[in-house]
């Protein structure tokens, strides 16, 4: 494992481990590794059901070890790359993500593992005091409060990879635990307002998954994408901020800005407001977290304002996307809310995304588990995961519901 000096820097080869290494955030951050052989080791990568890109992408890396969900896909890959004279050991199951992410040959775990699936091998991570790099969110608003106290036990550096959360981190003034002696006001949380920002409320039944999943400014997985559309993402990233920067709800405020070059920005009590820009390009948030505390290399484009022109902003329209206010409401009941919220929003995109549940729905699923599933203490890990499962049950008797009331599928 590498060894970091007195100002946190890794010296040598930094061994990574790339948990959801087939999607978005794991294609653009095994591209930042690439333009830094001497810097950076690939030393695990994992797939739920793209074996064919993993495959592709451990020819090309060769990592000691390699994650599938499952054991005959492992079988098949670990020949396919034997027969390619790759010796990359490939893993199957859940387990062998949490084995990986404590690999004493890894310093660096990325979790881009989409929803709630992600929990435990960034809980691995953590308890194994690595440097882990959040980009699936659902891990830190279902147990952020947990995961920062862990971090605390074992050492283990927590750094944001969403853009948003990213830049906060950038704003902020350097090894500050303690915003409101900072000098913070509250935190400003920027949001494309995705492809539906101007669409009337009574089109929404006939939104189509295609049309949910055609993102204005970012290319994501399908998931994230419907978030985005339903603005469901930006509440969750609400919950996200207030767990990494231990702030409450109130301090946190949302605003609409479809240029998406301004990634968030952080007010002070003397009425400064520093902003963090960029192209729209996950790149930048994930060379700054792999280099931190160093800038290195992103392959980004340069920000070119005098081509951009104009920056606008405008507060969200949250009768038109309710999905901000449920948000706001698990953030501000604590416990096993944001646990609840966030399982029946996987559960509820899911089906819209499987056809069986309209777009205009999927607040309605989750409004109906938030009314029903009783908030408790979420004080261990075994618990947080106890509700989810509950939540889940009843997001599936909801959704039977609602189509008999008559909610149109797409």
């Amino acid at each position: 494992m590498s060894q970091k000096d007195s100002l946190g820097r890794v010296n040598g080869p930094q061994g990574v481990a790339v948990l959801g290494a087939t999607g978005s955030i794991g294609v653009s951050t095994l591209k930042v590794l690439a333009l830094h052989p001497e810097r950076f080791r690939v030393i695990a990568l994992s797939a739920h059901q793209q074996v064919d890109r993993l495959r592709e992408q451990c020819l090309a890396f060769r990592p000691a070890m390699a994650v599938v969900h499952d054991e005959l896909a492992a079988r098949e890959l670990a020949q396919t790359l034997a027969s390619a004279g790759c010796d990359t050991e490939v893993l199957s199951g859940p387990e062998a993500l949490g084995r990986v992410a404590c690999d004493p040959r890894v310093a660096t775990v990325v979790c881009g593992i989409v929803g709630a699936a992600g929990l435990e091998s960034a809980w691995a991570a953590v308890k194994g005091g690595k440097r882990v790099l959040f980009a699936n969110k659902e891990p830190l608003v279902m147990s952020g409060h947990l995961l920062l106290a862990e971090a605390r036990r074992s050492g283990a550096e927590l750094l944001p990879l969403d853009s948003e959360h990213n830049a906060i981190f950038q704003c902020l003034p350097p090894h500050v635990t303690d915003l409101k002696r900072a000098g913070v006001r509250r935190i400003l949380l920027t949001c494309s307002g995705g492809p539906f920002r101007d669409m009337p409320a009574s089109q929404f039944a006939s939104v189509t998954p295609e049309q949910a999943c055609a993102h204005p400014r970012w290319v994501m997985g399908r998931k994230i994408s419907v978030d985005s559309a339903t603005l469901m993402n930006k509440g969750l990233e609400l919950i996200e901020a207030c767990r990494l920067f231990e702030i409450t709800p109130d301090q946190v405020e949302i605003v609409v800005h479809p240029q998406s070059v301004i990634h968030s920005l952080v007010e002070y009590i003397d009425g400064s407001v520093l902003a963090q820009l960029g192209n729209p390009d996950m790149r930048t948030p994930i060379a700054h977290a792999l280099g931190f505390p160093d800038r290195i290399e992103a392959g980004v484009a340069r920000l070119d304002l005098a081509q951009i022109g104009r920056l606008d902003f405008e507060a969200p329209d949250e009768t038109r996307f309710p999905c901000l206010t449920l948000a706001r409401a698990a953030a501000v009941a604590g416990g096993s809310a944001p646990t609840i919220l966030n399982a029946a929003n996987e559960i509820a995109v899911e089906a819209f995304l499987q056809g069986t549940l309209s777009f205009a729905a999927i607040p309605q699923v989750i409004e109906d588990v938030m009314n029903t599933v009783p908030v408790v203490p979420a004080d261990t890990l075994e618990a947080i995961l106890e509700e989810d499962r509950k939540a889940r049950a009843l997001a599936h008797r909801s959704m039977a519901r609602w189509a008999h009331k008559g909610a149109k599928a797409c």
